[in-house]
């Protein structure tokens, strides 16, 4: 038989295809575990074709529960699988690819990693008497080589490879049990209450905390260690396999060919990702049976849609998952529980201008056809519209007062301090976190330069610390690609510019169209409609600009060659979020800053490409605020929430159909790599959209907050939901990830922070430019006496119909013979209609605002960052304490040391004398 491309000219292992020769057995390590350094992979001549496995057959015999996660010894655990297809045509191309894999594999093993095919024989057939047929012989599997095959390595690192990257990669083990108790408070005793949210403690009991150290394999002793088979988890297994592929050459004699998603990007590997544990799902019930793993656990205890109040296994998501993706949810629940809150103030604002909606005067006054509802105002559009009554406008005006009134300012100041102690207390739990997951340090200590870098950095350098060459990026060579980097990014801004223009042209024409309808009532309802669409144009094109900007900031943070992963994430991170801030933000900050803020009059209207400006409603522009901000921010969730989960499970049904179809045909057991396989793979950037859109969110529930203060509410329903269905997605849908560790949540915090700060001065602005609120202030200490009596009036200027500007006035008026019209605005009542006293002194009084607001806020922002500490009494103990025990490890071994340097140099002069 021969054996699949890639692996020609090498016998397969009788124990089922270990690749290994017969004298490799490491004396150091278990019998089940093999030392991988044998003779290179040889590619025979003639490449013959093997077909093993279809798309996603079940062909396995079925058996024990989780034979599949490990080699066919049952002892060594499969940590990585490498898939290819094995192509029935020949050709130039296949042989490449058949090249490069041989080259790959030897290089794998090499490093001393144990690579196992699976077994092709898994077809059972039989003659009409009964007699077994050998599986090359069965009709399926003749008529699956008519099919290109998957073939499937397993991949195992033995303790040997373990405990030497260990090393390398300077990851913390456990020396000792956590010996400080932690101090008593308030929150102590508030743990010991029953609380309904808590995680069941009988599947997931709490874990033991340990100091750690950085390993070392010649103190191996001093570690704590049940067995070699079970001291390094499965993750940390997955990091150090991930390690080796990704560093692995594929070409001896190009040193930039390398890594195995290289390979996945050249068609010589399908795929290569970790093993799941097993299934997620079982018929028996969690209570009865217990779970069948972890990936079952975390289903029963996080992903299910009956645990949604629950809180999340943070400890064991990332135990399961790693650090990186721990983390993310860690963030994603303390957002979400700093949400409500904020959720609930906001829900009071809303429900105060409910309540005091029927004693608004300024509504009430709109609202009286009869008294100041029945003024006449001047034409919206140029000829074909004509006059109309400010009592159409009530239903704008109640819809603005929900979201302007005296709450919305009280809120804002709230939420402009939210943002501060979201960000000061996430801190704090982040370097908790830091602590007890040994992240403290990573990107110093522990973080390895990227392949790439080492590949193709152009210049080298001898390094400051370890004095020894290093591959480095001059400036001369860097400031090229960063200059690139830039002008791109500008030209990328500049083209949503001009979408948020054409969207701004739109809103001008399509309300122009509807005014000239002649119907009052579609009249009176332009400007809600083309608020809506708009808003929905606006959505299409934020989502189709955001997919293209996504391709090129790839390519631009990978001409700019980073050193290592934190910073090429961080660039990547920083270019994404600057065009999603322009693209999400800017039709905002055009209805809060820019409509409505320079019409000129009637005499003299401000235009726009030669098109006259938009104006706000007579009761303000807040309530377009609002509605452009409502649909965007919901409708950006809705989309993103069904394409996260709908497209994968979509997807994943049509691929692993034949393989769920096989299975019940009962011709064997769907093999977990084989379904594995068919789930989606998260991609190189997989948290990056997460983290995007709950980062897109945060902008929507803060910056433009006082123009709808319902924003957290609705922030908060769809992140309960987004938990559960992320945490399905991983579960179920998605291959399991590498288990990647970082730090922090990286550039994300900066991002943040910023736009917390940005976030005091928008709202400042717009509760001084785009709402009422300073005008009814003024208003009420000059004219009105204390009230709002009077304050339309006020508001709104005189025109005479006979100054209009030629091609304005309205043609073949209802209203007949029109001596006076009024609009927004404080001007003259006679030309040429300047501003009058009233705009100076509101204007002023405007800046002040703002000056004043801003700088408060400021300062007790700062003040409120300075008093809460980053890190925790408490942690920073434990720290010392973790720190203390690793220097008295290293005393006692220099001390060991030198006293076997001793005996030895006493037993050398014994044996001379």
């Amino acid at each position: 038989m021969s054996n699949p491309i890639g692996f020609e000219g090498v016998e397969p292992a009788a124990n089922g295809g270990a690749y290994h020769d017969e004298e490799d057995i490491d004396p150091d390590v278990d019998g089940a575990e093999k030392n991988a350094n044998a003779s290179e992979i040889e590619l025979s001549d003639n490449i013959e074709k093997q077909p093993l496995h279809a798309a996603s057959p079940a062909k396995k015999p079925e058996g024990k529960k989780d034979e599949d996660q490990f080699l066919k010894d049952g002892k060594s655990k499969i940590d990585y699988v490498m898939v290819y297809k094995n192509e029935t045509k020949e050709g130039e191309d296949e042989a490449k690819r058949a090249k490069r894999r041989k080259e790959f594999f030897a290089n794998l093993k090499e490093e001393g990693l144990i690579l196992e095919q699976a077994d092709p024989d898994t077809i059972p057939a039989a003659t009409e008497e009964g007699e077994e047929l050998p599986a090359s012989e069965s009709p399926d599997y003749q008529k699956m080589e008519e099919e290109d095959k998957n073939t499937f390595i397993k991949v195992h690192a033995p303790w040997s490879v373990l405990s030497r990257y260990a090393e390398e990669m300077k990851i913390k083990m456990p020396i000792k049990e956590n010996d400080i108790d932690e101090p008593t408070t308030i929150w102590t005793f508030l743990r010991k209450v029953p609380n309904p949210f808590a995680l069941s403690t009988e599947f997931v009991p709490q874990e033991t905390n340990y100091f750690t150290l950085a390993f070392v394999r010649s103190r191996e002793d001093e570690f704590i260690m049940e067995s070699r088979d079970t001291f390094f988890s499965g993750t940390t297994r997955s990091r150090i396999v991930h390690e080796i592929l990704e560093k692995a050459r594929y070409d001896p004699d190009d040193k930039t060919k390398f890594g195995y998603d290289h390979m996945v990007a050249n068609g010589s590997l399908a795929a290569c990702f970790p093993l799941h544990d097993g299934d997620w799902h079982s018929d028996q019930s969690l209570l009865t049976h217990g779970p069948l793993n972890d990936r079952h656990l975390l289903y029963e205890e996080w992903a299910s849609p009956k645990k949604f109040y629950k809180q999340q296994p943070l400890n064991l998501i990332r135990s399961y998952f790693g650090d990186k993706i721990g983390l993310y949810f860690s963030w994603l629940g303390y957002y979400t529980i700093m949400l409500t809150y904020a959720a609930i103030f906001g829900v009071v604002t809303f429900l105060l201008g409910c309540i005091t909606l029927g004693s608004s005067v300024k509504v009430q006054e709109i609202c009286n056809e009869e008294g100041v509802g029945s003024l006449v105002m001047c034409p919206l559009c140029n000829e074909r519209c004509d006059y109309w009554h400010l009592s159409s406008s009530c239903f704008y005006s109640k819809l603005t007062y929900l979201f302007d009134n005296w709450a919305t300012v009280i809120f804002a100041i709230f939420m402009s301090l939210w943002a501060t102690m979201f960000c000061e207390f996430w801190k704090r739990r982040e370097n908790t976190l830091q602590y007890e997951w040994d992240l403290f340090g990573f990107e110093d200590n522990e973080e390895n330069v990227r392949p790439e870098f080492e590949a193709k950095a152009p210049d080298k350098r001898i390094s400051p610390i370890t004095k020894l060459s290093e591959p480095y990026l001059a400036l001369r060579t860097k400031f090229p690609r960063i200059a690139a980097s830039i002008m791109s990014i500008l030209f990328m801004i500049l083209l949503v510019v001009a979408a948020v223009i054409s969207v701004i042209i739109y809103r001008i024409a399509i309300k122009v169209a509807l005014a000239r309808t002649g119907s009052e009532f579609v009249s009176s309802m332009s400007s809600i409609v083309t608020s809506v669409t708009a808003s929905f144009i606006s959505v299409i094109l934020i989502m189709i600009l955001q997919n293209v900007y996504e391709r090129i900031a790839v390519w631009l943070t990978d001409l700019e060659l980073h050193r290592t992963e934190t910073e090429y994430e961080d660039s990547f991170v920083f270019k994404m979020y600057l065009f999603a801030f322009v693209n999400y933000y800017s039709t905002s900050f055009y209805i809060a800053f820019l409509k409505g803020k320079i019409p000129g009059n009637p005499s003299d209207y401000g235009k726009i490409f030669g098109l006259r400006q938009e104006e706000c409603d007579a009761s303000g522009c807040m309530q377009e605020l609002f509605i452009n901000i409502a649909i965007t921010m919901c409708g950006k969730q809705f989309f993103n929430n069904f394409m996260e989960l709908g497209t994968p499970v979509i997807l994943n049904c049509i691929r692993s159909y034949k393989g769920r179809q096989e299975e019940k045909k009962g011709r064997g057991k769907y093999e977990q790599w084989e379904k594995d396989l068919d789930l989606a793979d998260i991609g190189p950037r997989g948290l990056f959209k997460e983290y995007l859109e709950m980062v897109v969110q945060f902008g929507f529930t803060t910056i433009f907050v006082c123009a709808f203060p319902l924003a957290p509410f609705f922030a908060l329903l769809n992140n309960l939901i987004e938990i559960r269905l992320d945490a399905f997605k991983f579960i179920s849908q998605l291959r399991r990830p590498y288990a990647a560790r970082a730090q922090d949540i990286g550039a994300w915090y900066a991002i943040l922070v910023g736009i917390g700060n940005l976030s005091v001065l928008t709202n400042a602005l717009v509760l001084a430019f785009t709402s009422e609120f300073i005008p009814q202030a003024v208003y009420k200490r000059r004219g009105g006496n204390g009230t709002l009596a009077g304050y339309m009036d006020f508001s709104l200027s005189h025109f005479n119909p006979e100054d209009f500007e030629e091609g304005s006035a309205p043609i073949d008026s209802e209203f007949g013979n029109i001596t006076d019209c009024r609009y927004r605005g404080f001007y003259e009542s006679t030309a040429p209609y300047n501003y009058n006293y009233d705009n100076w002194v509101i204007l002023t009084w405007k800046l002040f605002f703002v000056l004043i607001y801003e700088h408060v806020i400021y300062l007790i922002k700062f003040a409120l960052a300075y008093m809460i500490p980053d890190v925790p009494d408490f942690v920073r103990d434990q720290i010392r304490r973790e720190n203390y025990l690793a220097q008295q490890a290293l005393h006692e071994a220099t001390l060991q040391r030198a006293l076997r340097d001793d005996q030895d140099d006493r037993k050398g002069g014994a044996s001379n004398a």
